[in-house]
């Protein structure tokens, strides 16, 4: 019978912390960005693609920002 590995992550532990504040950190400035748009711009000059992306990209940076952080607060999700 052939052994089986075990699973380890792709990213080293120790850079969990790391990852989790940076990620954390431009999620919430491109969230800050969205609102910021949201509030100045006239409601007929708005793009709604403009604020798909946006928000996209901060749902995902955010996502694994969180990711990160409970990873690294010891919660293996």
């Amino acid at each position: 019978a052939h052994s089986a590995k075990p699973i380890t992550s792709p990213v080293p532990p120790s850079l969990y912390p790391t990852l989790a504040f940076f990620l954390l950190v431009f999620g919430l400035i491109v969230t800050a960005s969205f609102f910021i748009y949201a509030a100045t711009s006239a409601k007929k000059n708005r793009s709604l693609a403009k604020e798909l992306v946006t928000g996209g990209v901060a749902s995902v940076f955010l996502g694994f920002g969180s990711l990160f952080l409970l990873l690294s607060s010891g919660v293996y999700v």
